[in-house]
């Protein structure tokens, strides 16, 4: 449903204030290997407000010439067709410098602003919320939901002059950059973690003073795994102790299972093999593994939660059609251990990197949901921005 049209503004659908093209049906026995080549966009190379690369197509560089209205330009707005909407958002991203040069291949459409509408308006017009639920209203429900380059056209907007596009999209894409600075920060850091596990949970990196050799243990000799019993949705409390399964917090309880920090992993299911950290008194319930018992005069809780999940479970995993990781097996797994105080340092370190992603992560999603209100006011016209005026 349409807003109020404000003053000025008018009442409209995209396809009046835009060229849309779908791509060329190449032939995938035709793609090449060739590093000079040029890539091909499909819909599979969308994530929302981004393309990825990997795993590119390409297509002979010597054709180009007779492929120019399927070459695309800095700025464009590419939607993919099929599966528009996924988990992570709309499938809806701009052409960055970096993306070319590179062809547009079919079911994908590209989206180029005429003269009465500004191109960086037309982008945040298409990562609102609107056509977020436009998109899930009308594309057709089969095997592979997708939308038509039609029903891209009738999505309805509301159109403000274009001084007032010009601000509006100004606004936006500072907050943008804001956004994108953030994100880069939490990718770093969680690359540098990534990589200090690696280091340090194998031993190839030893801070000064740490020296002795590492053990090796099995699981079942350090704590003990066990399954609770499972707390069944209609018994659960409107306040208690905080009760965790496969897929995280899921309500509260009148008693808990274990007294201090544990670590769960998940036995069963999508999710089997995942590890999680449990904070004390709580209920580890449903498809998860709590791995209790720890002689914390020995191991720490927290070595040992960055440890399994460094290690990850592939090799114990049984079945297909229902992923498992029986008792049996997870207490055979071998674990590395130095020295309770070199455990205590890694911990520490690596709680210290998880903080600074959870910090980065808290910033990304406060500026988000501060924009998404913003979008919803500006792109409205509930909230008017200042046209200064040429001296």
């Amino acid at each position: 449903m349409m807003s109020k049209v404000p003053n000025g503004w008018t009442s409209s659908t995209v396809g009046v204030h835009i060229n849309l093209i779908s791509g060329f049906p190449f032939k995938s026995d035709s793609y090449t290997d060739n590093e000079q080549d040029i890539r091909l966009l499909r819909g599979d190379n969308i994530e929302p407000l981004s393309l990825r690369w990997k795993g590119v197509k390409k297509w002979p560089l010597s054709a180009l010439d007779t492929l120019k209205d399927y070459s695309l330009e800095q700025g464009d707005i590419v939607i993919a067709m099929d599966r528009t909407w996924v988990s992570a958002g709309l499938k809806v991203a701009e052409v960055k410098q970096r993306d070319l040069p590179c062809l547009l291949v079919q079911r994908v459409a590209r989206l180029r602003s005429k003269p009465s509408l500004v191109q960086s308006f037309l982008k945040q017009l298409f990562i609102t919320l609107n056509f977020e639920q436009y998109v899930k209203g009308v594309q057709t429900e089969t095997a592979v939901p997708h939308i038509s380059s039609q029903q891209i056209k009738d999505f309805p907007i509301l159109v403000p002059p274009l001084p007032e596009q010009i601000k509006i999209a100004e606004i936006l894409s500072t907050w943008d950059n804001a956004i994108n600075t953030v994100q880069k920060l939490l990718d770093n850091s969680q690359q540098q973690k990534k990589a200090l596990m690696q280091q340090l949970l194998t031993g190839k990196k030893r801070f000064a003073g740490f020296e002795g050799e590492w053990e090796e243990k099995r699981l079942g000799d350090v704590c003990s795994p066990q399954q609770w019993p499972t707390i069944s949705s209609k018994d659960l409390v409107s306040n208690g102790y905080s009760v965790y399964g496969a897929n995280g917090f899921i309500g509260y309880y009148f008693e808990y299972n274990h007294k201090n920090e544990t670590v769960a992993v998940t036995c069963r299911g999508s999710t089997c093999g995942e590890v999680s950290l449990i904070p004390e008194k709580s209920y580890v319930t449903g498809n998860s593994m709590c791995l209790d018992d720890v002689n914390e005069k020995r191991y720490a809780y927290r070595y040992l939660y960055y440890f399994l999940k460094n290690r990850g479970f592939n090799d114990v995993i049984s079945g297909s059609a229902q992923p498992q990781i029986v008792g049996s097996a997870i207490r055979k797994v071998k674990v590395l251990i130095p020295s309770l105080p070199e455990q205590q340092k890694i911990a520490t370190i690596l709680t210290t990197a998880d903080q600074e992603i959870d910090n980065l992560r808290a910033q990304l999603n406060h500026l988000k949901q501060e924009k998404k209100a913003l979008m919803q006011q500006l792109l409205t016209g509930k909230r008017r921005v200042k046209i200064e005026e040429a001296a």
